[in-house]
């Protein structure tokens, strides 16, 4: 197991990419000794946060990029992935358990991120999106 993986995988705004992004990631994440459920965890939040940086981010404009910064310890991940479009309030998402949005697809995404990660935050303008997974490393491996 190395000390840190760190990288930064920039991407055109093309849905095919997102597997590149999750692959080098993930593969970054087995070389630390993270567990199958941490990695699916961070797989399928990977997936949500990049396809919503491509698709409503930046519109499937194929001339814009995204970002993706990521830094691998034993104990912890962190992913930051940014876009090039306007931002958002995540804030403002409906919430997708009310009755009333039973129907309406988004917001899903956002729910799962927060449910498997240990913390998510956005910047200001909300472009950026960080991902943090944490496993207690005080506990014996």
């Amino acid at each position: 197991m190395g000390d840190v993986s760190q990288n930064t995988i920039t991407i055109p705004s093309r849905l095919s990419e997102v597997a590149k992004v999750q692959s080098a990631i993930v593969g970054a994440a087995r070389e630390q000794g993270y567990s199958k459920e941490v990695i699916f965890a961070v797989q399928l939040s990977l997936d949500e946060a990049v396809t919503n940086a491509i698709r409503h981010g930046n519109k499937l404009d194929e001339s814009k990029s995204v970002s993706v910064n990521y830094v691998i310890t034993p104990c912890k991940i962190t992913i930051t992935i940014c876009d090039e479009g306007d931002g958002f309030d995540p804030h403002h998402i409906p919430d997708p358990t009310l009755d009333e949005n039973l129907t309406c697809p988004s917001g899903r995404g956002v729910m799962l991120i927060q449910a498997y990660m240990t913390s998510v935050s956005y910047n200001d303008k909300g472009n950026c999106l960080t991902l943090v997974k944490e496993k207690d490393c005080a506990l014996p491996q």
